[in-house]
This record gives structure tokens, C-alpha cells and sequence, in this order.
């Protein structure tokens, strides 16, 4: 399953984030992820506890936000709106299309916590 590899990656970039931040948990992991990243966000909620298991995102929540697809038309340069499997500009209907968003995954946001001590 490349999900898990690719959710292990993800602790450890939020493990370097807490680390920095001196956190001594993170309590939500925000990402948004395009059609086209090649990364399905089911699996990627199944794979989730078991790459988070003994970390300090342990018992965090997931929140995965779905991207659109977009180009750039190559002819009359108009962005619009596509469909993941129908790269078309929604302009004048070219084929001749740059990608302009839709094959990333970002981490959007990491939410932390602190324990005072008394």
C-alpha cells in the first residue's frame, strides 16, 4: 500500500514541524490533495493510525480537503476548471493544456499543543 509509505513521510515532516515548534502533541493534520496526485484519500485515512501509532501525532485527526483540477490553455490562455480525466480548456474546448493544479498534496496546516507543567 504506497498510502502507508507515503503517510510515514508525512510523520516524519510533522514530527520535524512539532519538534521545532516544541509541541508536545499535534491534534489535527490538515492536507488538501488533487485528483491527479496519484494518492487516494481513503486509503490515506486507513493508513493514517497505524503511520501515526507511537508518534506525537498519535490519536490526531485527519482532515483531508479535496482539490479541482485546473489548467492554463496553450492557445487562447484562458485557466478553467477541468475535468481529472478531461484535461479540456473550458474556454474555447483546446486540448493543448497545461496542468495547473490538481497533482499536489500539500500539508496545509498542523494544529499543536503544549502541556503546561505544574
Amino acid at each position: 500500500m504506497h498510502e502507508l509509505a507515503v503517510c510515514q513521510g508525512l510523520m516524519s515532516q510533522v514530527e520535524q514541524i512539532a519538534a521545532r515548534e516544541q509541541a508536545d502533541c499535534v491534534t489535527l493534520i490538515r492536507l488538501s490533495i488533487g485528483p491527479l496526485s496519484g494518492v487516494e484519500a481513503q486509503l490515506l485515512e486507513d493508513a493514517f493510525p497505524i503511520a501515526a501509532a507511537g508518534t506525537v501525532a498519535e490519536g490526531a485527526t485527519l482532515q483531508i480537503d479535496q482539490l479541482g483540477v485546473r489548467v492554463r490553455c496553450l492557445t487562447c490562455g484562458e485557466e478553467s476548471d477541468a475535468k481529472a480525466n478531461r484535461l479540456l480548456c473550458g474556454a474555447c474546448g483546446d486540448y493543448r493544456t497545461q496542468l495547473v493544479s490538481g497533482d499536489e498534496m500539500l500539508l496545509m496546516s498542523v494544529e499543536l499543543e503544549r502541556r503546561e507543567n505544574a
